[in-house]
């Protein structure tokens, strides 16, 4: 058997089948968010569908020929590609262009490239190799440091470009760490701190000091374990405390003035349906429009007439609510997480170590993607500004989406060749 015969014998058709799926619908959403561009040719360059269906088919070539690709090749220059994105994001932030805030892109003619979609990519691959590597141990603090520094290097860059969003994304990269062994205590320390810094918000610093200290008093009046550990259990306490007593501070000094409306907006703090809560409260009313099944293909009221800002990029989401409605707001979400869930079953039958968390790499940044996208179309997150995989309009992040995906698609057709 060739070669080619068995790249193409062992590639697992449906996660192609589903990318290619979402693809097809993203580009049918963007098409009908161009409603201002009706008439002109599906190939017109100058049309945003156009653009969309030639970045379509640079992704296609792409796909193919890291399939072509030999598999080991990602793993043995996945630093090298790591630290060319980091030399990028430095670059960007000193030569690049101010787009809608944020200084990420670079200008070549009328030709745009974000950095900070590809580093996703190169940073899985560069978490991977080194997790992949002998001796070495997530319970080791050394690894923990490293593996961590991994992570948040490209995002503080991201960050200095006033990109929060993408920054964001990289939070995802906990998961592959839980998975690789990382203790779940993690994730509860986050979850109490992300209740505490809401909590603290919508009430006061006070009253949630005052429930706290009601806790301590009734787990130690109730519980002898907790008065015989209660060392620990009053450091946690005051960790706790002096938590709260700095959210607010953060809140006013650390947060740009746009994140703070945005999160007052998200909390019902405030109300602004004309200015930062405008974009949301759009969004949903094109949504909740929609039905059960929608008002058809290119007949949606607010799509159609440009009533929601960004529709073709962070709010295509919208555009499937009003013109598919229920049902096809249910497929697109059930195809995404068909395609996660695809990913993870895949990663857990590799070989290969580096395949594995790779593997996990990808469905986590889909994962982040995917709900806080939607998420945000729905009102139940903070507008931060990330494009929905595959659907949003733009080159940059359909291409480094593409190459996220394709590169694991690459390594798990690999994996019989692994002793």
């Amino acid at each position: 058997m060739s070669r080619r015969e068995n790249i193409l014998g062992n590639i697992d058709w449906l996660t192609v089948f589903l990318f290619a799926l979402l693809v097809f619908s993203g580009w049918l959403s963007i098409y009908s968010a161009s409603s201002d561009e009706a008439g002109k040719s599906i190939f017109d360059l100058s049309a945003r569908y156009g653009k969309q269906l030639l970045w379509i088919a640079m992704a296609v070539v792409l796909a193919v020929i890291i399939l072509i690709i030999d598999a080991k090749f990602f793993s043995t220059f996945a630093f090298w590609f790591y630290f060319l994105l980091i030399f990028l994001l430095v670059a960007v932030l000193l030569f690049g262009k101010t787009v809608a805030g944020s200084k990420s892109w670079f200008q070549i003619g009328s030709f745009a490239i974000q950095p900070a979609e590809f580093a996703k990519f190169t940073t899985a691959l560069a978490l991977a190799r080194y997790l992949s590597l002998l001796n070495i141990d997530m319970r080791k603090l050394k690894t923990k440091i490293i593996a961590v520094t991994l992570i948040l290097l490209p995002a503080l860059l991201i960050f200095m470009q006033n990109d929060t969003g993408s920054a964001l994304v990289y939070f995802a990269f906990v998961i592959v760490l839980y998975r690789e062994g990382l203790s779940g205590t993690i994730f509860i320390i986050g979850l109490i701190m992300g209740i505490l810094f809401i909590t603290t918000l919508v009430f006061s610093e006070v009253h949630v000091l005052i429930v706290l200290l009601a806790l301590l008093v009734i787990g130690f009046a109730l519980f002898r374990r907790i008065r015989k550990n209660w060392k620990p259990v009053i450091a946690m306490f005051i960790l706790a405390a002096a938590f709260v007593l700095s959210v607010n501070f953060a809140f006013e000094h650390v947060l740009e003035p746009h994140q703070k409306t945005r999160i007052s907006v998200l909390l019902g703090l405030e109300k602004d349906t004309k200015g930062a809560g405008y974009n949301v409260n759009q969004s949903m009313i094109a949504i909740g429009s929609g039905g059960l099944t929608g008002k058809g293909f290119r007949k949606g009221m607010l799509t159609q007439n440009q009533f929601v800002p960004e529709q073709g990029t962070d709010f295509i989401f919208c555009t499937v609510g009003e013109e598919w409605g229920f049902l096809g707001v249910i497929t697109v979400i059930l195809a995404f997480t068909l395609l996660i869930v695809r990913v993870i079953i895949l990663s857990e039958r590799q070989r290969s170590k580096f395949s594995r968390i790779y593997g996990y790499g990808v469905a986590s940044i889909l994962f982040f993607h995917f709900a806080v996208n939607i998420g945000m179309t729905t009102g139940l997150a903070p507008v931060v500004g990330i494009p929905l995989p595959f659907f949003s309009y733009g080159g940059s992040s359909l291409w480094a989406f593409t190459i996220l995906l394709f590169i694991f698609i690459k390594q798990d057709a690999n994996r019989l060749n692994v002793l």
